[in-house]
C-alpha cells in the first residue's frame, strides 16, 4: 500500500511537470514500483548467506536503487516503435527517461527503508506477542500442576476420613454393618471418579445426599439432615467434593463431638449472579483455637481461588446458640 500511494504521488508530479500522455506515465511509474517490490522481495531471501560485513537491509536498499535505472531503460526500449529512432535521440523522451530515473532513484530507496522499518516493527510486535503467549502458557501449566497436586491431596484425605467413619461403626459392632458396607461401596463408586473430573452442583448435591445417608446409618439417633434446592443446578460448575467438604467438616467437627448429635441443613439458591450453598449445623460450634476447621477448608479455598478467582468464596461463621454456618459462593459458570 505504501508503494502504491507513493507511485500515485509520483505520477501526479510527473503529469504536473508536463507529461502529456498520462496513461503511458502511469504504466511506467507502476511498472517501476513493481520492479522495486520484486527486487526487495528477492533480496530478502537471496542469496541465503551474506558476508559478515554486508547487512541484508543494505543489500535490499542498494538493490532497489539499482533496479530503477535498469527497469526504466528496459521500459523505454520496449515501448519504442520499430520505425522510431532510439529514445536518447529524442530530446523529449530522453528528458522523460532522465526525470523518471532520477525521481525513481531518489524515492525508491526511501520506500525500501520505510518498508524495512515497518517490517522490523511488525516482527518486534510478533515476538512480543509470542513471548506473552508463551508466558501465559507457562503460567497456565503451573496453575494446572498446582491444581493436580491439590486434587491428589484431596483423594487420600477424603477416603481416610470416610474409612475412619466406617471403622467406628464396625468397632461398635453395629448389626447394620453389612448394609453399611454395601452403601459405602456404592457411595465410593460414585464419589471416587468425581475427585478429579469436572462436576456440576447437581452432582455435588447427589454426592452429599449419599454421604449424609451413609452417616445417618452410622448414627441414626444423633444425626438428622435436610437438603433444600432452589433453581436448576444441573449445569452449574462446581469443583469436585467442594460441598461435600463443608458437610464432612460439619459432621466431623460439629456433630461427632456432641453427645446428643445435631442437625445439618444444606440450602442451595441462585442470587446476584452467583450460586449460594449454605451448610448449617447445630453441633459444637467454632473452635476458637482452630477456626479454619482443618486442612479440608484450606484446600478448598485454594482450589476455588485457582479455578474461579476472587468471585468464589467460602465464609465460615458461628451460630447461636451453637453450631456453624459455612457458605460457599460460586460464579454462575457452566461446566466446560
Amino acid at each position: 500500500m505504501l508503494t502504491v500511494g507513493l507511485c500515485c504521488l509520483i505520477l501526479g508530479a510527473l503529469i504536473g511537470l508536463g507529461w502529456e500522455s498520462w496513461p503511458q506515465a502511469m504504466l511506467r511509474v507502476f511498472a517501476l514500483g513493481l520492479a522495486g517490490l520484486l527486487a526487495y522481495a528477492l533480496l530478502e531471501r537471496w542469496p541465503p548467506r551474506l558476508p559478515g560485513w554486508l547487512a541484508r537491509w543494505v543489500l535490499q536498499v542498494a538493490g532497489v536503487a539499482m533496479i530503477i535505472p535498469l527497469a526504466t531503460l528496459a521500459l523505454y526500449l520496449a515501448t519504442t516503435a520499430a520505425e522510431a529512432p532510439p529514445f536518447w535521440r529524442d530530446p523529449d523522451r530522453l528528458s522523460g527517461f532522465l526525470t523518471l530515473t532520477i525521481v525513481g532513484m531518489l524515492v525508491a530507496p526511501w520506500i525500501a527503508l520505510a518498508a524495512l522499518v515497518r517490517q522490523k516493527d511488525a516482527l518486534a510486535r510478533h515476538q512480543a506477542l509470542a513471548l506473552d503467549l508463551q508466558r501465559s502458557q507457562l503460567e497456565r501449566q503451573a496453575l494446572d500442576a498446582r491444581l493436580q497436586l491439590i486434587h491428589r491431596q484431596i483423594a487420600p484425605h477424603f477416603l481416610f476420613n470416610t474409612l475412619a467413619n466406617v471403622q467406628a461403626l464396625i468397632e461398635t459392632g453395629s448389626p447394620r454393618a453389612a448394609e453399611l458396607m454395601r452403601s459405602l461401596i456404592a457411595y465410593l463408586r460414585a464419589a471416587v471418579p468425581r475427585l478429579h473430573a469436572p462436576a456440576t452442583l447437581a452432582d455435588e448435591l447427589q454426592l452429599v445426599r449419599a454421604y449424609l445417608e451413609l452417616m445417618h446409618m452410622r448414627m441414626p439417633d444423633r444425626l438428622t439432615y435436610a437438603i433444600q434446592v432452589d433453581g436448576d443446578p444441573e449445569t452449574a460448575a462446581c469443583p469436585g467434593t467442594a460441598v461435600l467438604t463443608l458437610v464432612e467438616n460439619a459432621i466431623r467437627h460439629g456433630i461427632d463431638p456432641v453427645e446428643e448429635g445435631g442437625d445439618i441443613t444444606v440450602r442451595v439458591w441462585p442470587a446476584g449472579g452467583v450460586w449460594h450453598v449454605l451448610v448449617e449445623d447445630t453441633g459444637l460450634g467454632l473452635n476458637q483455637k482452630a477456626p479454619g476447621m482443618g486442612t479440608g477448608l484450606a484446600t478448598l479455598r485454594d482450589r476455588l481461588a485457582l479455578e474461579f478467582g476472587p468471585p468464589a468464596q467460602v465464609r465460615i461463621a458461628g451460630r447461636r446458640p451453637r453450631g456453624v454456618s459455612a457458605e460457599l459462593v460460586l460464579p454462575m459458570r457452566s461446566r466446560p
